[in-house]
């Protein structure tokens, strides 16, 4: 029997929905109620800048770890990872892997010093020891774009997602719901700061973690709590046989792409610790202490969802067949959402409808969540690094510099919506591993040399950013993710010239190579009195805000 066209399929599956659309949106809209009240609640409870931009910095280590988890677990892990298992079994998993991996370099290396040394930004410890104006610009610019990089993943995983449960079939509704995330994100994080977004990403966790365990504990009953079947049955349904359960699917074709998988797999786990959102977190708590126990709270929540993620992407690929997947998204991006569906009965039955909007509830509210870490991430910076710091030269208000990261975080909001509507068809985990590669590039080694390294220089900081940056996205712009491929921003276009999907392979350790290389030939005398006291300050927390 011949597989049924895709089109037949997606129309079948917004049927499907259409019967149950009241209870979907219901639930859709009961999230979107809960959250808007928290945020109004927390912005009510906003009143300094330390209040917008770390929380008054009074969460505990627990709640802060819960945030964490809120912040990281995006739209990337839960419904790009489920999709690259589904479609591309063994290799698909290496995500999760990665993505884990890279909290212990983030707890080795940065987390303390970070909370010891900075106040609301990264640019607080760069500029610490070197000059302001032209590090903080820099460390600025990094931040905001690897913000707008990672904001295109979660815009894309909403246009996906919502239009997947509405029945929305063609573009301009797929861009239009794009711009309803945008214009919520905007409105959190205006409203609520950091007190706001922290709510919403614990609230968000508890969610994420509850449906998943619903959805792992529901496909494990499935097949009577045998793995060894479970896989069995994924690879003989992806028609790709034992090749399913072996290394290779994806990144064994060519020389090319194992060097895309080692590419991939140095951005996945350096690019944690440079992340802007992430890093932020760290000053929400009281003390160095807390920063601690707030990733090691983190990392456990992570890892057990990661191991959930298995039996997630396996079970899509045992319950549907990859035609189904690939129907509803290219990308295979809401493989978890149609497992969800499935495992509840079908699309035809009251279970099935229930279970997807609930799936596709929480999967919503992790995108709400972590676009409005992405944008406070991004605004914080530029209202205090570029606005109060640069333009202003430290002498604006604390009113104008909120008024500021207000202004600006509507700016990125308008950004981030047309970027997302150009990137709707595109796998939303290796749009994060972009984001992931440019943080690696351009804000970690800047970042561990400020820390750790006496002889680092304003150059040298300079060199680093700017020129990971400018390596890192130029790779990216001229690479197949953007163009040359079926699955590429713009399909039909070919200047793909730079054949690896990821540029970490390359513009990592340029990174770290410009940072070292713009010290050494730098006349600048590194401030060694300066170096000295930021150690001891970030080793010991002795004078941290």
């Amino acid at each position: 029997m011949s597989p049924a066209h895709p089109a037949v399929i997606e129309l079948a599956a917004a049927s499907d929905a259409s019967e149950h659309r009241t209870l979907i949106i219901s639930l859709f809209a009961a999230f979107v109620v809960a959250t808007l009240c928290i945020t109004v609640w927390a912005g009510r409870q906003t009143k300094s800048a330390a209040d917008f931009y770390a929380g008054g910095r009074q969460f505990t280590g627990f709640q802060n770890g819960l945030a964490i988890s809120g912040d990281y677990m995006s739209a990337a892990s839960f419904l790009g990872i489920a999709g690259a298992i589904a479609l591309f079994g063994y290799d698909g998993f290496l995500y999760s892997i990665g993505f884990l991996v890279a909290w212990l370099v983030a707890l080795l290396l940065v987390a303390e010093p970070l909370r010891n040394s900075g106040r609301y930004t990264m640019g607080d410890v760069l500029a610490y020891r070197m000059r302001q104006r032209p590090v903080r610009t820099a460390a600025g610019t990094s931040t905001i774009v690897v913000s707008i990089f990672y904001l295109l993943a979660q815009m894309a995983g909403a246009g996906v997602l919502v239009s997947l449960l509405l029945g929305i079939t063609s573009d301009a509704g797929k861009i239009l719901i794009v711009a309803l995330v945008g214009v919520l994100m905007i409105v959190y994080v205006t409203i609520g700061g950091m007190k706001g977004t922290t709510w919403v990403q614990m609230v968000k966790a508890v969610l994420l973690i509850t449906g998943t365990v619903l959805i792992t504990f529901l496909i494990l009953l499935k097949f009577n709590f045998n793995v060894s079947d479970l896989l069995g049955t994924a690879a003989s349904n992806s028609g790709k046989g034992s090749a399913f359960l072996e290394p290779g699917l994806k990144y064994g074709a060519s020389g090319t792409s194992k060097l895309d998988f080692i590419s991939l797999g140095i951005a996945l786990v350096l690019g944690t610790a440079g992340l802007p959102h992430i890093l932020i977190r760290f000053y929400t708590v009281p003390t160095a202490k807390a920063a601690r126990k707030s990733v090691n709270w983190a990392i456990g929540i992570i890892g057990a969802f990661y191991l959930m993620t298995i039996v997630l992407g396996f079970g899509a690929a045992a319950l549907l067949k990859p035609g189904e997947i690939i129907a509803s998204n290219k990308a295979g991006n809401t493989a978890a959402p149609l497992a969800a569906m499935e495992i509840g009965g079908g699309g035809d039955s009251t279970g099935g409808a229930i279970l997807l909007a609930v799936i596709s509830a929480v999967a919503f509210a992790t995108i709400l969540a972590v676009v409005a870490g992405l944008t406070l991430a991004s605004s914080s910076s530029f209202a205090h690094d570029i606005y109060a710091n640069v333009i202003k030269k430290g002498k604006a208000t604390e009113k104008e510099e909120m008024k500021a990261a207000r202004w600006s975080t509507v700016f990125i909001g308008i950004v981030s919506i047309a970027l997302g509507a150009l990137a709707r068809d595109l796998n939303v985990a290796g749009l994060v591993a972009l984001a992931f590669a440019v943080a690696a590039s351009a804000n970690l080694p800047t970042i561990l040399y400020s820390l750790f390294w006496k002889r680092f220089t304003t150059q040298g900081a300079l060199w680093s950013i700017y020129g990971g940056l400018i390596t890192a996205v130029g790779l990216v712009l001229f690479s197949p993710v953007v163009s040359g491929k079926p699955t590429s921003m713009f399909p039909d276009a070919n200047f793909d010239f730079f054949p690896l999907e990821n540029p970490g392979l390359i513009s990592i350790p340029l990174g770290f190579l410009l940072g070292w290389l713009g010290s050494i030939l730098s006349k600048e005398e590194p401030d060694k009195g300066k170096y000295a006291e930021l150690e001891v300050k970030s080793l010991t927390g002795v004078g941290a805000h």
